[in-house]
């Protein structure tokens, strides 16, 4: 079988200059096991039909193959894994997830938009937007004294804790990665894959800006690191994410956490919790699954007094991720944490939550 080839086999040439030299070979003169080639033997050479099917293509390299229907749930779960993944070498080991409107503007972006105005209908619009500009700066700052405060910065340490995470866009999700980055802190965002394309903004991690095609995958990202969640006014999207996560705490599903609603006025308008419970549909207890704030340092206060908590790895274990590439959820030690703010009633963490 191998007459042809030009050294003794017994001299060590490696297994993988060994194959490549006999695919080569194969290739080009289709060597059979008796040292005859096809072309000797009589048969036919001309396998290019063969070679370019779809069919005989990898099936990493299938395009058609991996986007099929009966494929979806190998997706669904390259999806997770691919951020978990990431999150992992990165040491993001708990998250604030920060949720609010895609529309809310810069307060500068909002004064433009003000003195450009000339129709009664864009000047109504853009007071409206000026008003709303406001929370755009609460995020921000909500977003620094998080990142300041709760263990974000250490993440090159072996373990970032209660690192910002928002959907990844424009509004409130660019303002509290916008805080984030101010005071040099990673943040995460999760973009969604959407008709009308969403861009990422401009502030979030770049090597921690992630897109989804799924949004039930995206929503399962943004839950199960998450230490707290802070919402800020918004729309159908918003409503979806926070009525997610309170269901999740309704029903046991995840872990407590501090929920805080900013902008009491906003949530009470929109929402008649107490109808809720006058007619029954939730329970006495289920008001106490959030709180309202209408600024940074009062949610900070909540946060803390509801038990916001960083587990912080030991010196042992900062040393052991200092020098490996891959650090993961082992550094959350259940005997090694410490309180954020000023409550002894710690919260679990929810590195395990929504499995």
């Amino acid at each position: 079988m191998f007459a042809w080839l030009p050294f003794d086999l017994d001299q060590s040439i490696g297994a993988k200059t060994l194959s490549t030299l006999v695919g080569r070979a194969a290739s080009k003169a289709f060597v059979h096991f008796d040292g005859t080639t096809r072309r000797e033997a009589g048969v036919g050479s001309d396998n290019r039909a063969q070679r370019q099917s779809r069919s005989f293509l990898l099936a990493v390299d299938d395009d058609e193959f991996l986007l099929c229907d009966e494929m979806r749930a190998l997706r669904f779960a390259m999806e997770y894994a691919k951020a978990e993944r990431v999150l992992r070498k990165a040491c993001i080991c708990s998250t604030v997830v920060v949720f609010g409107s895609a529309r809310t503007l810069p307060p500068e972006d909002a004064e433009r938009q003000l003195i450009s105005a000339r129709t009664p209908e864009e000047k109504i619009a853009a007071l409206q937007q000026q008003r709303s500009s406001a929370y755009y700066e609460k995020a921000r700052a909500f977003a620094q004294i998080v990142s300041l405060r709760g263990g974000a910065l250490r993440a090159s340490e072996g373990c970032g804790e209660n690192v910002i995470a928002t959907g990844g866009g424009p509004g409130i999700m660019e303002a509290a990665n916008r805080g984030a980055s101010d005071v040099g802190a990673p943040s995460v965002g999760f973009n969604i894959t959407l008709p009308a394309e969403q861009q990422p903004n401009a502030y979030s991690t770049p090597e921690l800006t992630f897109r989804f095609h799924y949004f039930a995958m995206r929503k399962m990202h943004l839950a199960m690191r998450a230490n707290a969640l802070a919402v800020f006014p918004g729309g159908f999207g918003t409503l979806d994410e926070l009525f997610e996560i309170l269901t999740l705490l309704q029903t046991r599903k995840a872990p407590p956490l501090p929920v805080v609603l900013f902008g009491r006025e906003y949530w009470t308008t929109i929402i008649n919790f107490g109808a809720l419970l006058a007619e029954g549909a939730i329970s006495p207890g289920d008001k106490k699954l959030f709180h309202f704030a209408d600024e940074p340092e009062e949610a900070w206060e909540i946060l803390s007094r509801e038990g916001l908590n960083a587990h912080l790895p030991s010196e042992a274990m900062r040393s052991t991720a200092r020098g490996q590439s891959n650090c993961d959820a082992k550094i959350h030690a259940e005997d090694n944490h410490t309180i954020v703010g000023s409550s002894a009633n710690a919260l679990p963490s929810t590195v395990e939550t929504v499995r």
